[in-house]
């Protein structure tokens, strides 16, 4: 055996166990804080997976989460970008995949994807419609976005944090903006695309995000009415058209 193969087994066999050490005192230490909105739209995106079936997928602000670990179990090739250093006040690092350091409203890709993820991210940039358009322009012709955030079909506010009635007790140093149909009617006509699904989901008994009482679990409703967060299926390329199999209400 070399030297350097000698090393690299010693290397390996210590960083095997440091992760074991985390992940055991993480689950030593867990407790419980309430369930969020990712078994909703974790359950969208993979929807949406298995209807589209693309090779290339682009996750945009995976941060610390597992999600394209999960997408590339299933044999999507996925690439993962974030601008961590920008979001978290603390060192950050995601021990599911490889993150590639990259702002979405100044990227630095020049890959074209199939499919791109957007999840609870584009409510923590000012610039949205850049990002957007950002987006659209790693997105193949014909490929498809999905989005989720928090929205309000008739309104939008910059940030529902300063509403009086949001339950946030300590209010986070990053905005999370409520987008409505005026902003994604603007995405859609920049970007020349249409939606081809779209779901509305009721979290809190008020207007916006964390407004209110909770919701549980979180009911999926139509558009009109009341709800705080929706799910969007985007194609590139088919403004003019009509998505044969859009669908904007409960099942």
């Amino acid at each position: 055996m070399s030297f350097y193969t000698y090393l690299r087994e010693i290397v390996n066999t210590v960083g095997l166990a440091y992760a074991r050490f985390l992940c055991r005192r993480e689950y030593l230490h867990r407790q419980f804080c309430g369930v969020n909105e990712r078994p909703v739209e974790y359950a969208f995106v993979f929807k949406c997976l298995t209807r589209i079936w693309p090779i290339n997928v682009l996750d945009i602000g995976t941060g610390q989460s597992s999600l394209p670990h999960l997408m590339s179990t299933c044999g999507f090739l996925v690439t993962a970008i974030d601008k961590m250093g920008q979001y978290w006040r603390y060192p950050a690092n995601n021990r599911h995949y490889h993150i590639i350091y990259d702002d979405i409203t100044a990227t630095h890709l020049i890959d074209e994807f199939d499919l791109i993820t957007c999840i609870s991210v584009l409510e923590h940039i000012q610039e949205h419609d850049q990002a957007v358009q950002s987006m659209f322009s790693l997105l193949k012709p014909g490929g498809h976005l999905i989005l989720t955030f928090p929205y309000n079909d008739h309104s939008y506010h910059g940030n529902v944090y300063d509403f009086p009635g949001s339950t946030v007790i300590e209010k986070p140093h990053f905005i999370t903006q409520a987008f409505s149909r005026s902003e994604l009617e603007g995405w859609l006509s920049a970007n020349q695309a249409a939606i081809v699904d779209q779901e509305f989901w009721r979290f809190y008994t008020g207007d916006y995000w964390t407004c209110g009482e909770r919701v549980q679990p979180p009911e999926q409703v139509s558009r009109e009415m009341p709800h705080q967060v929706t799910c969007l299926l985007i194609r590139k390329g088919v403004a003019a058209e009509v998505a044969t199999d859009v669908r904007q209400d409960s099942p």
